[in-house]
């Protein structure tokens, strides 16, 4: 089973993601970007994309690897990925779900000023590229096809997770951390997700 969190850029995707592993006894994270940066570092500028889910590349290669994880691994796949362009959708999550995939998509929705506020505490101002897209995911999230929709204006990450869970019938560990240790745990997981390139 394959659960696919998308969300705008600062709709908690990864925190949410990670969380859920944590909360799992046999998942695994898989980050569609890191195919977007193999890419980048390895084609000529000449055929360089301002955004690499615009290559044919990206889209065939997460859908390769996840048909592949999902025939291979017995656990849960969890995906944390933006993912709007409703062709583009299509290409990987419902080729997926043809294939007889089980695919559970779950768009984490937030108002702009919410959004805005999460980039900021992570150091990203209003003019950054996350920033500039919110609009556009927004607008685009809100339709049908990326259900279902969780609002989390007002809703924790743990909210989140308990949410995704019963609506993919996934039975969560029970969570004895601390509150320090929960946010030791997110702070660690924001530091790893940190691009420098």
């Amino acid at each position: 089973m394959i659960i696919w969190i998308n969300g705008a850029f600062g709709s908690g995707k990864t925190q949410t993601a990670y969380e859920l592993h944590r909360r799992v006894e046999h998942a695994y994270v898989y980050d569609p970007e890191n195919v977007g940066y193999f890419l980048r570092k390895n084609i000529p500028k000449e055929l360089g994309k301002s955004d690499f889910q615009d290559y044919g590349l990206w889209r065939e290669h997460n859908y390769s690897m996840l048909r592949y994880l999902d025939r291979e691994y017995d656990g849960l796949l969890i995906v944390p990925m933006t993912l709007v362009d409703p062709l583009y959708f299509d290409e990987i999550v419902g080729r997926l779900r043809e294939d007889g995939t089980s695919v559970h998509h779950f768009s984490l929705c937030a108002s702009k000023a919410v959004i805005h506020n999460r980039l900021r505490k992570r150091g990203e101002g209003r003019h950054s590229w996350a920033a500039q897209q919110t609009e556009r995911c927004i607008n685009a999230l809100a339709d049908e096809r990326f259900g279902w929709h969780v609002d989390t204006d007002n809703r924790s990450i743990e909210d989140n997770v308990a949410f995704i869970a019963e609506r993919a019938g996934i039975s969560l560990l029970p969570d004895h951390r601390s509150g320090w240790s929960k946010k030791a745990d997110r702070i660690k997981t924001q530091l790893k997700h940190i691009r420098f390139f």
